[in-house]
């Protein structure tokens, strides 16, 4: 089996963070027997100058070919207007992979293409499969979904790909349900949950950490880009209603002025962490030394932040997105609140009080593996061959 993966999501040196979970389910794929994964995953970058722009010059000067961590993976470069076309995005994005493509398939023929997000990748994927012949997959998310699904000047795109596609995957059963209300077949989206690290995410001991930030009460801790969708700021107002509470933000994003900003305002700030974009391996310890997990985002898919909190041992909080309850089964595993700062700090508190077993916790999320999720996707690919 010779899959062509499409991944604009897809980690780099330049964002080692990006995507790390298609890169963590690819090599799982990759290290199947019979099974051989060439990973193209492409660069949008502007013409120049605004390629020398510092948003996009560790992009442009990426390799264009190299083994990532044992994967093959070509990062071809296409053209991106700042601000305008996004709707362009998928012919953009199939014309400067075609040629590559094509050799690359004349060389070795492909198989399967297999898009790892909805937008550009889907479409995209539909476009170069219909000019190769080859059957194609289309992998949903959370936000590629909500966002580009819904957007007038690209819902259409986003639909077309998904009727046409072979076969879809959603990280979740809510997803799922999203994706059908878009007109997609609902017979052929398969549920694919995430998978989870279980020997680098565990519980662990966060006494040293929590000493080094000087946390003598409460942890809280976030983990997610620091943008709207992910209301880190309703955590924030909700401190004021918990003074033994410290929160650590970890991740980096277009909303960290504005955030520090209102922790300033509420008085708080003494009492916020901003940790950065933290290296996924060390993301860890960082989450076994918290008292508790909180992400109250609008929308998600399944985020993988759950599932890699839940492994270490560290009880969520979280507002009703997505896959929300279909994870928490078990109110050991955390609770799903109302998205506002009194409703939060409630939860947050009642989680506090129970203080679960880590190992209680832990076990909520043994199911999730990353090789259970190669096994599912494996099996599932050679479904679509077969048809």
């Amino acid at each position: 089996m010779r899959i062509f993966t499409l991944a604009t999501l897809f980690p780099n040196a330049a964002r080692p963070n990006f995507g790390i979970f298609v890169e963590r389910q690819t090599a799982a794929l990759a290290a199947r027997a019979g099974v051989e994964v060439t990973v193209i995953s492409p660069q949008a970058v502007p013409p120049w100058p605004l390629s020398r722009h510092s948003r996009y010059r560790a992009i442009a000067a990426l390799p264009a070919h190299e083994s990532w961590h044992g994967l093959d993976v070509h990062r071809p470069r296409f053209m991106h207007v700042p601000g305008i076309g996004s709707h362009w995005q998928p012919q953009l994005l199939a014309r400067a992979v075609l040629p590559m493509v094509r050799r690359l398939h004349r060389e070795q023929p492909f198989d399967l293409i297999d898009a790892e997000f909805f937008y550009p990748d889907g479409p995209a994927a539909r476009i170069i499969a219909q000019e190769l012949g080859l059957p194609y997959s289309v992998k949903a998310r959370g936000a590629d979904i909500h966002h580009w699904g819904n957007a007038a000047r690209t819902r259409e795109a986003v639909v077309q790909a998904g009727r046409d596609a072979n076969g879809l995957l959603a990280v979740s059963a809510a997803l799922k349900a999203d994706m059908v209300a878009l007109g997609m077949p609902a017979d052929r989206i398969m549920v694919h949950y995430t998978g989870c690290d279980q020997q680098r995410f565990a519980p662990q001991d966060g006494s040293a950490l929590r000493q080094q930030l000087g946390i003598t009460g409460q942890m809280l801790i976030s983990v997610g880009a620091l943008i709207p969708r992910k209301r880190q700021n309703l955590i924030i107002e909700a401190l004021p209603l918990m003074p033994d509470a410290t929160l650590v933000l970890a991740g980096a994003g277009e909303a960290e002025a504005e955030f520090r900003a209102l922790a300033v305002r509420l008085g708080v700030d003494s009492r916020v962490t901003f940790a950065g974009s933290l290296p996924h391996d060390d993301l860890p310890r960082w989450i076994a030394a918290a008292d508790v997990m909180v992400l109250p985002s609008k929308s998600e898919g399944l985020a993988n932040a759950w599932v890699e909190s839940l492994a270490c041992g560290t009880p969520i909080v979280i507002c009703d997105a997505g896959g929300a309850a279909e994870l928490l089964t078990d109110p050991v595993a955390g609770l799903i609140a109302d998205a506002h700062p009194a409703a939060l700090a409630d939860a947050i508190g009642r989680v506090l009080a129970a203080r679960p077993d880590p190992a209680a916790v832990r076990a909520c999320v043994a199911r999730f593996s990353w090789d259970r999720n190669a096994d599912e996707l494996h099996r599932y690919f050679e479904r679509i061959l077969a048809a």
